[in-house]
């Protein structure tokens, strides 16, 4: 592939055939990951032939990843402005729009009154190099170290940070939605879903492209005081409407006393429902900062401070984490408890952003997590906690 680095010199970038060709697009093949060793002239060969590039044209790993970043988000996003994307990207408009420009020009991307937009030929190049991405830009050895470290069954890092771009949120329930497919089974299975921005995120990429009609989705766990459609009962309903399967609700406030839990545990169909929640073969859920979620919890302002004190970084399913991963306070509610997360056969942790790197460490310390979907920021604030 032939790259003008800012219109400079026309060096050749040589990347080798690495057999099948990942869709960018399709969830249902995991999202990132090191290239394929069978590929003609061999991982070593082409890390070799990085490196060597690295020391000649050492700015030409950071011109390609800069302009596949731009092509990725403007494919996720659809089409955007200028001043969108680069907002998005975290870059400076004058610098977007030389890339931009020589993209345009290159025929990978289209400019009208309506925005930008990646074109066919755009769409067929990110094809071509999604194998590679992982391992080009140092996302394989993340995962590999976090898997390693944590161990886990598999880990996706997808670039960027999705606290700043909305695309790598998107990237980021995109991979989420590809690791559930991976380990559902199809035919027979209950998954539970917790609420969330993360998770709605990836409940928007699941289709009837794969279908789950032997599969319930449930909630983990009550109504969160939030947004409708952040709920656990709307995603697990969305998750479901969008694959063919089936789902059951749970119409229980999120936060309950011991006299109100105890008197709803006496409801046949709430007693049903809670049961099935515990059966669940797969959990998937979001990770967030534990003072953030107190106070979307609506917990007082004595409680949050206790939490603060038993040095609380992380909420998930309902409970409250140290740095140790050891839990420090848990909402009294229905739905999933610890001892059915202990006994889950497959938990998928989706959670990314430079800020949550810190309160996902900690959930993973806890030692019950199977599969983790990050992103890149995130994945660092992580490697660096271990340091």
């Amino acid at each position: 592939m032939k790259m003008d680095l800012a219109g400079r010199n026309t060096i050749l970038f040589f990347i080798p055939h690495a057999g099948q060709i990942l869709h960018p697009w399709d969830i249902s093949r995991p999202a990132y990951g090191s290239i394929r060793r069978d590929n003609t002239l061999g991982w070593s060969g082409m890390r070799e032939i990085l490196r060597m590039q690295q020391r000649l044209v050492p700015d030409l790993i950071d011109v390609l990843r800069r302009r596949h970043m731009i092509l990725r988000h403007l494919a996720l996003l659809g089409t955007a402005g200028r001043r969108t994307l680069a907002h998005s990207l975290a870059i400076g408009e004058r610098v977007l729009r030389a890339e931009t420009d020589f993209l345009r020009e290159q025929g990978l991307v289209r400019i009208d009154a309506r925005g930008m937009e990646v074109s066919e030929a755009g769409r067929e190049l990110l094809r071509e190099m999604e194998p590679m991405i992982g391992s080009l830009f140092g996302l394989s050895e993340m995962e590999d170290e976090l898997r390693r470290r944590f161990s886990l069954k598999a880990v996706t890092v997808v670039p960027g940070d999705s606290d700043l771009s909305p695309a790598a949120k998107k990237d980021l329930g995109r991979a989420g939605a590809a690791a559930l497919i991976r380990f559902v089974s199809p035919q027979s299975d209950i998954v539970a879903v917790t609420g969330g921005s993360t998770m709605a995120e990836v409940a928007g990429w699941l289709n009837p492209a794969v279908p789950f009609r032997g599969v319930c989705f449930v909630p983990a766990r009550g109504g969160l005081g939030e947004s409708v459609e952040l709920q656990a009962n709307t995603i697990a309903s969305t998750m479901a409407k969008n694959t063919g399967a089936t789902y059951r609700l749970l119409h229980v406030p999120d936060h309950l006393g011991e006299e109100a839990y105890q008197s709803l545990m006496q409801e046949p169909n709430i007693r049903e429902v809670v049961a099935e929640v515990r059966r669940a073969r797969i959990v998937i859920h979001g990770i967030g900062d534990a003072v953030r979620m107190a106070r979307r919890r609506n917990m007082d302002e004595a409680a949050i401070a206790a939490l603060v004190t038993d040095g609380a970084l992380a909420e998930a399913f309902g409970y409250y984490f140290n740095r140790d991963g050891q839990v420090v306070h848990k909402m009294p509610t229905l739905g999933l408890r610890l001892e059915d997360i202990q006994q889950t056969e497959t938990v998928i942790a989706v959670a990314g952003g430079a800020s949550k790197g810190r309160a996902i460490a900690a959930v993973l310390r806890f030692g019950h997590e199977d599969v983790l979907v990050t992103d890149e920021a995130a994945a660092r604030v992580i490697l660096d906690e271990l340091a």
